[in-house]
């Protein structure tokens, strides 16, 4: 019977992954549920072996009403001298009373039992494991997500959760950032990113020493995936230049992790308590003149060089934006020359009074009568003139008269 119904405690275990105390606790469940009365049945299973005993648990009674679970006290004595009335008494049942349909039922209840432990087992060591980065195989698509192969289970990469630059095919090897482990009903369902920042994290701990041994220790992640992610870190160690140890000798160790991300841009600022001086380094690689913090309004007003506008700015805001996410604060970008534009003093108002507003219309009134004056004063002096020359043509005239 045990060869029939347990091919080896050792196999087992090796089998499906799972401790033999374990695969012994199954078998004995397995054969409790065959024999369909778990509450007065009990099994001992040799862990080294896999060989298992059968007891009926008996209680002791002075009238037996029910043989099967019951045991008269003189008949119990025998068995145990010092046993007394309501005492349990393990008899040893043959596993041939389980019949050939018990046998078989037991081997099915081994089975369910052995699938639900291996559900539970890996569902307990990936849900240990959420935030952290796993190795996956790309094993085949189903609605745009792909589903990797981890060795013990399967994962999910929604379309979501991939990164916008990437190309993926089956067999592809990539290293995937656990977001979530959920039950279901046909096992665990793991959730893996390679678009979540915390891949980013992840990657510069196990790429830097520094931070992995905390004496870097990283403050904030911006990150647009597949373009750019922008990183603030501070040294928890006096002397150590926290920005150096992560982008490391000639820049191999972030190139490393660009090289792991597609390519993706990284950049490594250094982080300050100062709200101003982190605003300034987390819009680098632009030189900022000078930043004015308004906690009220939680906005960063920045004065850049004229010349250095778009770069502060970057290709369609990407570089305000991802400064932002990084500081927490909403950031005003302008340029010098506006700034000064924004300072010159304003023109005197009465001058432009004066350009601006028309004559009155009693003005343009007075205006009219001089012109009209002015006028007729010339028009009277034009006849006065020409009486005068008439006068003195008709003079000329009689003075010839008189010659003659």
């Amino acid at each position: 019977m045990n060869r029939d119904l347990v091919t080896g405690l050792a196999q087992l275990s090796a089998e499906k992954g799972l401790p033999k105390e374990v695969v012994s606790d199954i078998i004995g469940r397995a054969i409790k549920r065959a024999y369909g009365d778990e509450e007065h049945i009990d099994v001992k299973v040799d862990v080294q072996t896999g060989a298992f005993k059968i007891y009926l648990l008996k209680t002791v009674v002075e009238k037996v009403e029910d043989p099967r679970i019951q045991l008269q006290l003189d008949s119990a004595k025998k068995l145990k001298p010092d046993a007394q009335l309501g005492d349990v008494i393990p008899m040893e049942e043959s596993a041939a009373a389980l019949g050939r349909i018990g046998a078989q039922t037991a081997k099915q209840m081994i089975q369910q039992f052995l699938r639900e432990a291996e559900r539970e087992q890996v569902y307990a060591e990936y849900a240990d494991r959420e935030g952290d980065i796993i190795n996956g195989v790309i094993d085949h698509f189903e609605a745009g997500s792909a589903i990797m192969d981890l060795g013990k289970a399967k994962a999910i990469l929604p379309r979501s959760e991939q990164a916008p630059h990437e190309r993926y095919f089956v067999g592809q090897h990539r290293k995937v950032l656990v977001l979530e482990v959920r039950r279901s009903i046909h096992g665990p369902q793991i959730i893996v990113s390679r678009a979540h920042k915390g891949l980013v994290k992840r990657l510069f701990e196990l790429e830097v020493p520094e931070i992995y041994h905390g004496q870097v220790e990283v403050m904030g992640i911006a990150r647009e995936p597949g373009s750019r992610t922008k990183i603030a870190v501070r040294s928890r160690q006096a002397g150590l230049d926290p920005v150096g140890a992560c982008v490391g000798q000639r820049g191999l160790r972030v190139q490393a992790i660009s090289n792991e991300l597609g390519g993706e841009r990284l950049e490594v600022v250094q982080y300050d308590e100062g709200s101003e001086k982190f605003v300034a380094s987390a819009l680098s690689p632009a030189p900022v003149v000078r930043v004015d913090c308004v906690a009220e309004e939680k906005t960063a007003y920045v004065v850049v060089p004229d010349r250095y506008l778009s770069l502060a700015i970057g290709k369609e805001g990407q570089n305000a934006r991802l400064a932002a996410k990084l500081t927490g604060w909403r950031i005003d970008i302008r340029s010098e020359s506006e700034v000064a534009a924004e300072s010159e003093p304003e023109p005197e108002p009465e001058a432009e009074l004066a350009e601006a507003v028309p004559a009155e219309p009693e003005d343009e009134n007075l205006i009219r009568e001089e012109l009209v004056v002015e006028a007729e004063a010339e028009s009277a002096l034009a006849d006065e003139t020409a009486l005068e020359d008439e006068d003195r043509a008709l003079l000329g005239g009689k003075k010839r008269k008189d010659r003659r």
